[in-house]
C-alpha cells in the first residue's frame, strides 16, 4: 500500500467505499471500477467516471478528494482541474478518473486496462 501521505490504517477497501461514495453524492456518471493489480506496481485500482461539463467534472473530483481526505488519505496529486476535461486524483493505491464523456471516449482507458481480461472490470453499481 502507497502509504507517503496515507493514515496506515485505511484500507483499499475503505478507500474505494470513499470514492464510490463521493462518485455517487455528485451523480458522476457510468461509473466503472478496474482492478489493476498484478498489471502495475502505481495502483490497485482504477475508478473512472464521467462528468456532464467541465464544470461538474471538477467538482467530482473536488467531491472525491474531500471524502478521501475524511477517510484519512491526502491525494498525493491532483491534474487536470484548470481544464476540467479530464481531472486525475491519485490517491496512491486508488486511482481516480474523471473525465468528460467525449475525452473518457478518445483515450478508451477502460479498453487499455482491460486488454485480454475477463471479468476485471466492474460496474461500481453492481459491485456495491
Amino acid at each position: 500500500m502507497s502509504t507517503a501521505r496515507t493514515n496506515k490504517s485505511v484500507t483499499t477497501a475503505t478507500l474505494r467505499k470513499s470514492v464510490i461514495d463521493a462518485l455517487e453524492e455528485l451523480k458522476a456518471k457510468d461509473v466503472r471500477e478496474i482492478d489493476v493489480r498484478g498489471k502495475t506496481s502505481i495502483a490497485d485500482l482504477l475508478v473512472i467516471a464521467s462528468g456532464t461539463s467541465a464544470r461538474h467534472v471538477k467538482s467530482i473530483a473536488d467531491e472525491v478528494s474531500k471524502f478521501a481526505k475524511k477517510a484519512g488519505v491526502v491525494p498525493l496529486g491532483v491534474e487536470g482541474e484548470q481544464e476540467g476535461e479530464w481531472v486525475l486524483v491519485d490517491l496512491g493505491d486508488v486511482i481516480v478518473h474523471v473525465m468528460l464523456p467525449r475525452i473518457r471516449e478518445f483515450y478508451g482507458l477502460e479498453r487499455l486496462w482491460t486488454v485480454g481480461d475477463h471479468g476485471h472490470e466492474v460496474d461500481a453499481a453492481q459491485a456495491s
